[in-house]
C-alpha cells in the first residue's frame, strides 16, 4: 500500500493538496492546472487514491461535475496528515536557517498552515529590523517547497514590544492559538518575568 501511495511525484503532490486542505473539494482539471500536472496523470492517481480509501468522489449538484475530497474516516488519514505536516516543518526549517544566516531575526513563529490551523490570520510571523522586500525571495522559495501561498506577517522589534504592551488583539489571538515558536522564545519569557516583577510589592 505504501508503494502505491508514494510511487510518484504526481501522487505526492496530490496527497499533499488533499491532506493539507482536508476541508476543501477539488476537481480533476483544477488539480492538473494548480499542480502543473497532466490531466490523465491526475485522473489516474485520483482513481488509485479512491481505491485505497484516502479520498472520495462526489457529484456537484450545482455544476453537475464530479469532485474529490479527503476521506477523513480513513484509518490512514491522521497518520498521513501528520507525516505531510512534518514535511512542511522540514521545509520551514530550511527557510529559518537561511533567514537567520542573512538577517538575524529576533522572533519567528509558525502558525496557521504549518500547525494545521486553517482559521489563523497568518501562517508565518517574523520579528526583525529588516524590510519586507529583503526576505521576499526566501518566502517565495518556501511557497514553492510547500506548494501553496504563505500568509506572513513581519514586524519590527519595537512594534512587537509595543503591541504586546497594549495587548494587541492580533498578537493575543495568535499566541492563544496553536503555534510553534522557532526563534525568540525568550522574548515572551522576558515579558512574563517583567510583568511578574511589576506585581511584587515594594518593601
Amino acid at each position: 500500500m505504501l508503494a502505491k501511495l508514494f510511487g510518484s511525484l504526481c501522487r505526492v503532490k496530490i496527497l499533499k493538496t488533499f491532506l493539507l486542505n482536508s476541508d476543501k473539494k477539488f476537481y480533476t482539471r483544477q488539480l492538473a492546472r494548480d499542480l502543473n500536472l497532466q490531466v490523465n496523470a491526475v485522473r489516474r492517481e485520483l482513481n488509485n487514491l479512491t481505491k485505497i480509501g484516502i479520498i472520495k468522489p462526489e457529484k456537484d449538484t450545482v455544476k453537475g461535475r464530479k469532485f474529490f475530497s479527503c476521506e477523513k474516516k480513513s484509518i490512514l488519514f491522521n497518520e498521513l496528515k501528520a507525516l505531510f505536516c512534518k514535511a512542511q516543518l522540514l521545509s520551514s526549517q530550511d527557510f529559518v536557517e537561511n533567514l537567520q544566516k542573512m538577517y538575524t531575526p529576533k522572533f519567528i513563529m509558525l502558525c496557521g498552515f504549518f500547525v494545521g490551523d486553517s482559521n489563523a490570520q497568518t501562517d508565518l510571523f517574523i520579528v526583525g529590523n529588516f524590510k519586507k522586500n529583503q526576505i521576499i525571495k526566501l518566502i517565495s522559495q518556501l511557497e514553492k517547497d510547500v506548494n501553496r501561498e504563505i500568509n506572513y506577517t513581519i514586524m519590527t522589534q519595537s512594534e512587537f514590544i509595543y503591541r504586546r504592551q497594549i495587548v494587541d488583539r492580533f498578537l493575543s489571538d495568535l499566541l492563544k492559538r496553536k503555534h510553534k515558536i522557532i526563534v525568540g522564545q525568550e522574548m515572551l519569557e522576558d515579558e512574563k518575568l517583567a510583568e511578574a516583577n511589576s506585581k511584587v510589592p515594594v518593601k
